[in-house]
């Protein structure tokens, strides 16, 4: 396993897998914007944040732009979700406290491609779950939701998706881990949302015919009980092996102006949707 890239002089490290529950998904983006901006003023330094939400749905911004959008997120909102759409990449994800996200920030370096990134986040998670030795396959599971080269699965049932961002700086690589809960129930919502979203006109891209029994949580795959807080220790105790400085990071007044300013910038992303 190659990982020379997650070797940095110091880690910060973020939990944010109790605290976001009671703060919507906006918060998250725009956090880890913030941390890429300041990844990108110094050297040899990463950030590992960790983030639960309450339950949401998570849209790309090509989902947006469905013909039936409006009853998608009506339908959606009515189960009970709040929605959003993210300043990044990617389609339809849900969130909820059984799904853990987990993103690495670094400072840009011309060695990490885009590749790259992808790849040290797979080799990390595959570290932290020494029980799935051999077992982790990473490649696209079409029939998922949000389906990608990198999606993450265990005998053709995907349980995580990984996308990247890179701001000023600083790249983001981020993995939602469907840590507990039911995969195919939220494959099946998301699919619901489509069918409401799409209806019966034509999409202008092609969006994922979704089959919910290609989606599981790795509780259902190995038959374990897994808690967050477990998966939190597990990654701390990877990433101190990376660095002998391991620290908690709490954002400082110094550092929350360029919060406020990435928050607003997709909070009026979203008003365009009436989705603040």
């Amino acid at each position: 396993m190659n990982t020379a890239e997650l070797y940095q002089n110091q880690w910060y490290w973020l939990d944010e897998t109790e605290s976001g529950k009671h703060l919507r998904a906006l918060h998250s983006f725009a956090m880890d914007d913030t941390l890429c901006r300041l990844a990108g003023t110094y050297e040899s330094t990463g950030f590992a944040r960790a983030w639960v939400h309450d339950n949401t749905v998570v849209l790309g911004i090509q989902d947006s732009r469905l013909p039936h959008i409006y009853d998608g997120i009506g339908f959606l909102q009515e189960a009970g979700y709040d929605v959003i759409v993210r300043n990044s990449g990617g389609l339809a994800v849900v969130l909820d406290p059984g799904i853990y996200n987990l993103s690495l920030i670094f400072p840009e370096n011309r060695l990490l491609t885009i590749e790259r990134g992808y790849e040290l986040q797979v080799e990390l998670i595959r570290s932290v779950f020494p029980e799935l030795e051999g077992k982790i396959a990473d490649g696209e599971i079409k029939e998922s939701y949000c389906p990608g080269r990198y999606d993450l699965s265990v005998h053709g049932q995907k349980f995580a998706g990984i996308s990247q961002r890179r701001v000023r700086g600083g790249i983001a690589v981020q993995i939602y881990l469907a840590v507990s809960g039911s995969g195919a129930e939220r494959a099946e919502l998301i699919r619901s949302f489509y069918s409401k979203a799409v209806a019966d006109k034509q999409a202008n891209f092609s969006y994922p015919h979704i089959q919910p029994e290609r989606m599981a949580s790795l509780e259902e795959i190995t038959g374990q009980p897994l808690t967050n807080a477990g998966i939190s220790e597990r990654i701390l105790n990877r990433i101190h092996q990376f660095s002998g400085n391991l620290s908690a990071y709490k954002l400082n007044a110094v550092h929350e102006p360029t919060y406020d300013a990435q928050l607003q910038r997709i909070i009026e992303r979203n008003e365009k949707l009436s989705l603040v």
